[in-house]
């Protein structure tokens, strides 16, 4: 998935908390503000726009912004 050297420099975007892997759902997520950030062919998405709430699925949480017009703000 990622290499050693790329993750133990890696924080999360939204509160600089530290970031631990979940290689079988293919994302990093933070131990801190229970955020999710997907990996995509290796390659860790650490934007907020893409983030996700655990235990929600990014497909749930981009309907819902899509459907009502609003963005999903991380707390």
């Amino acid at each position: 998935m990622l290499s050693h050297d790329l993750f133990d420099i890696l924080a999360c975007p939204a509160c600089k908390g530290d970031l631990a892997r979940d290689d079988s759902k293919q994302v990093l997520y933070c131990q801190s503000c229970n955020l999710n950030f997907p990996v995509r062919d290796g390659i860790p998405v650490m934007l907020l726009e893409e983030a996700f709430p655990n235990g929600t699925a990014p497909e749930t949480v981009t309907s819902l912004s899509s459907e009502d017009g609003r963005k999903v703000t991380p707390l």
